[in-house]
């Protein structure tokens, strides 16, 4: 288990599909600042702003000093421009230690989907596996992030 990992130990559906990069749901204010101390550098926050909150996390994220890049992935409005800008962002942040997170893992798993496919050149059943395995339950979820990297991987 890689330190950014053990930093977020208890972090629901935690995981780390890709080396620096942790996946999960919602961190504590402790696990923010533990996974800053365990070398983190960028959070990006896949959750509605209107979602409720235990606390104030972008200022949290900025006062223990990493990045904050809010993206939200709204359940029942994500469309392939929604993955696209996921896809981006993702881009953004290889290479760098980011934590990666919505409310349980769902939303933030099936955005790494095109990543996946598409510049780590995982197979289609790969990337939906290791999706899976960081906490994706949505089909539909699913389907929307296959049919964009599908598109794109030609």
């Amino acid at each position: 288990m890689s330190a950014l990992l053990s930093a977020v130990a208890g972090l629901p559906n935690a995981a780390e599909p890709i080396p620096g990069w942790v996946t999960g749901g919602q961190p504590t204010e402790q696990q923010l600042t533990s996974f800053k101390q365990a070398g983190g550098e960028v959070v990006l926050d896949n959750r509605d702003p209107m979602e409720p909150r235990p606390f104030d996390e972008p200022a949290t994220v900025r006062a223990a000093g990493l990045e904050y890049i809010s993206l939200p992935i709204v359940h029942g409005a994500v469309t392939t421009v929604t993955m696209k800008q996921m896809h981006d962002t993702l881009k953004t942040l290889a290479g760098r230690k980011a934590l990666l997170h919505c409310s349980s893992g769902n939303r933030t798993s099936a955005g790494l989907i095109p990543y996946l496919m598409i510049d780590k050149k995982m197979e289609e059943e790969d990337a939906v596996e290791v999706a899976m395995k960081s906490g994706l339950r949505s089909a539909e979820l699913m389907e929307i992030a296959v049919e964009y990297a599908r598109r794109l991987d030609v």
